[in-house]
């Protein structure tokens, strides 16, 4: 495969054998966007970093809940509902090493809890009722969401405070209703719902990085989980320097 162009240029794809006309296109377009996306991811990246020690109470919270035997439940919408997945996931499952498995709950995930209580009782309940029913006093709810201002969500942190719950809001730079009702807000600095979508995978990772070794530690010390807060202001900042 050659390529023709000048340095510092996206590639060219002239000379790309068996590409038609159109896949020239869509080539050299995806690679500008490429180009863009990583630019905005960099600065995106770069402002995270003042998140660290907001990302270092919610992982001490979430250690403290863990490691004392209570539960985690997490939940969001579209692409926040995969979020919430993906955090569960890693937590039920392994992030990077062996260990006992942790009691995250994804309330996206049953199909037909959900679709009962909408058809029951409205879309805008199909987390609350959840909450009800399996939070405990000094369990944790954690919700992403790119807008904040999802009906569904906010019920449902309503619900975590008066059970006595610990709400975590991940959420993007705007004002939003979520934030009023959470314990913690992490706000990533972003407006638009793609970028705001990806920053929050990145908090995941950051999230479960933290949580995971530190949990790990505890196990492996037979140390029981402190009150909060915890001493882990600057793990997150080494995290997003580069450092963990």
């Amino acid at each position: 495969m050659r390529w023709t162009d000048s340095p510092g240029s996206p590639p060219a794809t002239a000379d790309l054998p068996g590409v038609s006309v159109t896949g020239k296109q869509y080539h050299r377009a995806l690679t500008v966007a490429i180009g863009e996306r990583r630019a905005r991811m960099d600065e995106a990246l770069a402002q995270l970093g003042q998140c660290a020690p907001t990302l270092a109470e919610v992982a001490a919270r979430v250690i403290d809940v863990l490691g004392s035997g209570r539960k985690v439940l997490v939940a969001g919408n579209g692409g926040s509902a995969a979020e919430a997945q993906h955090f569960a996931t890693e937590l039920i499952g392994r992030f990077r090493r062996e260990r006992e498995p942790y009691a995250v709950v994804a309330l996206t995930a049953d199909t037909a809890a959900l679709t009962a209580i909408a058809n029951d009782y409205g879309y805008q309940e199909v987390f609350a009722r959840q909450v009800r029913g399996l939070g405990r006093r000094d369990d944790l709810l954690l919700l992403f969401s790119t807008s904040g201002e999802s009906e569904n969500l906010v019920r449902a942190a309503s619900a975590a405070r008066q059970g006595g719950l610990t709400t975590v809001a991940i959420v993007g730079a705007r004002p939003c209703r979520l934030a009023q009702q959470a314990t913690v807000t992490v706000r990533v600095p972003a407006s638009e719902a793609a970028l705001v979508q990806e920053l929050h995978h990145v908090v995941t990772h950051l999230l479960c990085e933290v949580i995971e070794a530190e949990l790990a530690r505890m196990e492996a010390t037979e140390v029981v989980a402190p009150p909060f807060p915890l001493a882990l202001h600057g793990a997150a900042d080494k995290l997003l320097e580069g450092e963990g």
